[in-house]
């Protein structure tokens, strides 16, 4: 029985990408504006489209709940936007985050912002065991400074490192988008299915 992902829809942007992807790594996927489905999900996934407080605006009656539920061990996966909510608040809003990974979302101190384009991610995690290579897509001002080590993998931007890879249990988040980086991103995908798998 295929693993069923459920992909939450905030109402900000298009989730075909991300739904075809998790599909194409066989995965069975359910996409849900109602959050508090998310509450029995076996897997989430929490896309990578939007703005802070307009994400948040549909989580936060349903708050401590999924902050239990993944503190529990469910298999969740951020995308951009999606981990950064996965902190405890950011500067591009004022609502808080579901406060999984402690720290703060903080806008990024580049010249050239969004960080729009293909970057490399140095990590060692097995989340990126088997992609052709560490090239990923980007596009973000904002970046998660934890202050706790969740951060497994960074990147280079205009001479400084940022924080583009996270875990806390069996929680991932990337900065970057999986669905929006070809063959890498795929296999990075599929690794994670095949990584929530193996919790059931």
């Amino acid at each position: 029985m295929p693993l069923k992902v459920t992909v939450t829809d905030y109402g900000v942007g298009n989730l075909y990408s991300i739904t075809r992807s998790l599909e194409r790594c066989g995965a069975e996927v359910e996409v849900v504006s109602d959050m508090s489905k998310v509450l029995d999900a076996e897997c989430i996934v929490f896309p990578g489209v939007g703005a802070f407080d307009r994400t948040m605006e549909k989580l936060l009656p349903y708050r401590d709940g999924i902050r239990s539920r993944l503190e529990a061990g469910v298999p969740a996966l951020g995308i951009c936007i999606g981990t950064q909510i996965l902190f405890e608040g950011s500067d591009e809003g004022s609502r808080p985050g579901l406060g999984f990974y402690r720290g703060r979302v903080v806008r990024m101190q580049g010249k050239v912002l969004p960080h729009m384009g293909w970057n490399s991610v140095e990590t060692d995690d097995p989340i990126l065991e088997g992609t052709p290579d560490r090239m990923f897509y980007f596009v973000h001002s904002y970046c998660g400074e934890p202050s706790e080590p969740v951060c497994i993998g960074t990147t280079e931007y205009e001479g400084a490192r940022f924080g583009s890879l996270f875990r806390k249990g069996n929680v991932y988040g990337t900065q970057f988008h999986p669905e929006k980086s070809s063959v890498t991103g795929m296999r990075a995908l599929k690794n994670f299915i095949d990584f929530a798998e193996a919790q059931r």
